[in-house]
């Protein structure tokens, strides 16, 4: 049966107290906390440095098993080696994540493309080559010369999910490649309505046995994971 995941990128907010979490609450429950409520986080920690061990044990232990955690892909990667020669990377990377692999808590490993990045099909090619099978993956791509169909062939080819984005520089269109679908809500501010229609097209695809993350905005308001919340149940109400 397909499963809606919606969360937030990243969850050590304080500033979410108290719409979120309680007021006295200390830093090292908010993932707890977190977890009662919601079933899955971006983590954009791994962007800029790699994981400890112990880290990833001390969030396993803090969620339920039902609990997923998205990954976004090291910065050396994506943003400095560009996708170019990036096995060494990508091995170093994906062996520090393994963790949440084993523990069977890992979600989609997001590959987030530098905005001034332009489309380059063979290069995009060669490196999806290079990604472990048995995983999923997806990427976001913030150059609109990506959204064609030849970038779709070879996502869809590997079963890798084109990262829906919404932001105010860039809507990348709904286009399904993969058995999952992955957004990214990026826009300063949704509405209730904005929620509704979410939680309707989650339906919609769930019907359509595909799974769907759904990570909102976070920034430092609550906003994006009491929208979260809502979407989960709005969602659950009309299964």
């Amino acid at each position: 049966m397909a499963t809606l995941y919606a969360g937030t990128s990243g969850f050590a907010y304080p500033a979410w107290k108290p719409a979120f979490y309680p007021a006295k609450m200390k830093a090292d429950q908010f993932l707890n906390h977190y977890a009662e409520r919601l079933n899955c986080v971006e983590i954009n920690y791994t962007f800029r440095r790699l994981p400890a061990a112990a880290t990833l044990a001390k969030w396993v232990a803090a969620t339920p098993a039902s609990f997923v955690f998205a990954v976004k892909a090291n910065m050396r990667i994506t943003h400095i080696l560009r996708l170019k020669n990036a096995e060494q990377a990508t091995e170093i990377f994906f062996k520090a994540i393994d963790p949440l692999r084993t523990s069977r808590r890992l979600g989609p490993v997001l590959f987030q493309l530098p905005p001034a990045m332009k489309c380059d099909a063979g290069l995009l090619k060669a490196y999806l080559d290079l990604l472990p099978q048995g995983m999923r993956y997806a990427f976001e791509f913030r150059h609109a010369s990506w959204l064609n169909e030849e970038v779709y062939g070879e996502l869809r080819q590997r079963n890798i999910s084109l990262c829906v984005a919404e932001s105010e520089r860039l809507e990348v269109p709904e286009v399904i490649t993969a058995d999952f679908v992955y957004y990214r809500l990026r826009k300063p501010d949704y509405t209730a309505e904005d929620v509704d229609a979410f939680a309707a097209r989650a339906v919609e695809l769930l019907a359509a046995g595909r799974d769907l993350y759904l990570m909102f905005k976070h920034e430092e308001t609550p906003e994006g994971a009491l929208n979260a919340e809502m979407l989960l149940q709005k969602a659950r109400d009309q299964l």
